[in-house]
């Protein structure tokens, strides 16, 4: 190497050394810093750039923003939250009264009968609230075995040490030393039953706590169940004692056009856990939905009864309940989540077409206001999110060379096939470079 290519090489170092203090999430950052965007405002559907760039977010987000950027009305009940009590702690003795109200509004439409609820801060906690909470049940039952817990291939379940461990993407598995971060989990076929049968013979009910599955798995490409999988799944499920944890973080709130995606599928679980379209994205805010089976135990009237050990500062932090309530009333006073089952259906016949015109577009996949458009590997996702851009969309690459389509549900019919026709259009102007 000579002395100006060493130079070179040093300043390259540096720039990627001197660059903003802020650790960017899920990236790899020499493809990242220097090219970052930097969102300073939102309205509707939009969000815009501080260089005056406006962007149809056509992921809402992280999935989250399902009824828009800026909605005045949320931003109220915050404001007037913080000034009468920003939040106080829910442990032992203690509540308050947003929380309260949350937890009866949540009860009142879960997907499971009579449920308890547990509030945290998002779907991560949630996630790893649930898992614990399944091992925690079955050592006070004394199954003291049944420790493993179950998760899909291609799922994602949030990155604290559970949602790391049982991610089936395994390059969220990956670097840590082990396998898995918790010892005692498996992966499962996404969608073969005849293989999880296979492998809850081979690692034996007895040592198995729970199966934890996304309705439709998100970031793992937007993959809709295959028809009998969730049916064969419940089966085992109860045949050999498994608890059932359905992760509705990105579904849950309306994004399949029920309430709860477990409602469309007619999932019986154990465990919900959801976050993300609880309050928009407003606050950060999730939690579990337990079935009587779980949380009875832990109420009886008895000195002896056990106690379950969660709970974290934020957990039924009052503003953002607050905003929680307010989000839920405007879901059904503006009738948002049957406008996702129109939506699906606009969706839908777009993508069709879109695959019907394009050989470069291999599958696309549809379930309420959730799309995935795969490519062909001649093109790259990473490169047309990037020329997306450049276009005036945001979209996101996932797993399997696939396009996420899941924006706000207040668009228009003309918003969502714009959006498609966009990603058409980046398409045909890659082919033809």
């Amino acid at each position: 190497m000579t002395v100006n290519e060493m130079a070179a090489s040093a300043h390259a170092a540096n720039t990627l050394i001197d660059a903003p203090a802020l650790w960017p999430a899920q990236g790899h950052t020499p493809t990242v810093v220097g090219r970052q965007l930097v969102i300073d405002r939102g309205e509707g559907s939009y969000v815009y750039t501080d260089d005056g760039r406006r962007l149809f977010d056509g992921t809402a987000g992280l999935w989250h923003a399902n009824i828009g950027h800026g909605n005045p009305e949320l931003a109220q009940v915050a404001h007037e939250q913080m000034l009468k009590l920003e939040t106080y702690h829910t442990f032992a003795r203690f509540t308050n009264d947003k929380a309260v109200v949350l937890g009866e509004l949540l009860a009142g439409i879960s997907p499971i009968e009579r449920s308890k609820v547990i509030l945290n801060s998002g779907g991560s906690d949630a996630i790893d609230v649930a898992c614990k909470l399944a091992r925690r049940h079955w050592q006070r039952e004394g199954r003291t075995t049944k420790k493993i817990i179950l998760s899909r291939e291609f799922a994602y379940h949030g990155l604290h040490a559970y949602g790391t461990s049982i991610a089936g993407l395994e390059f969220n598995r990956e670097g840590y030393g082990t396998e898995s971060l918790v010892p005692e989990t498996a992966r499962i076929s996404f969608n073969d039953a005849a293989q999880v049968e296979a492998l809850i013979a081979q690692v034996g009910a007895k040592n198995i706590a729970a199966l934890v599955t996304e309705p439709v798995q998100g970031t793992g490409g937007v993959n809709p169940p295959e028809p009998g999988y969730f049916e064969a799944i419940q089966r085992l499920c109860r045949q050999h004692e498994i608890l059932l944890i359905v992760d509705e973080v990105i579904t849950g709130f309306g994004r399949l056009g029920t309430m709860f995606a477990s409602e469309r599928y007619g999932l019986e679980p154990d465990m919900v856990t959801f976050a993300k379209g609880v309050t928009s994205g407003y606050a950060p805010l999730g939690g579990v939905l337990v079935s009587p089976r779980i949380w009875e135990p832990f109420y009886v009237d008895s000195a002896d009864t056990p106690i379950f050990r969660h709970g974290a500062t934020y957990a039924g932090h009052a503003t953002a309940s607050a905003v929680a309530i307010r989000h839920l009333e405007i879901l059904e006073r503006e009738n948002l989540v049957p406008r996702v089952s129109e939506l699906e259906a606009v969706l839908r016949t777009a993508l069709t077409g879109l695959a019907q015109r394009q050989g470069a577009v291999t599958e696309v996949r549809v379930a309420g206001l959730l799309g995935g458009v795969s490519l062909a590997g001649h093109l790259n996702a990473v490169q047309i999110c990037d020329d997306l851009i450049e276009l005036g969309f945001i979209s996101r690459p996932l797993r399997g060379n696939t396009l996420q389509i899941s924006p706000p549900f207040i668009i228009s019919d003309e918003e969502l096939t714009g959006y498609v026709a966009a990603i058409e259009h980046a398409i045909v102007e890659r082919e033809n470079r």
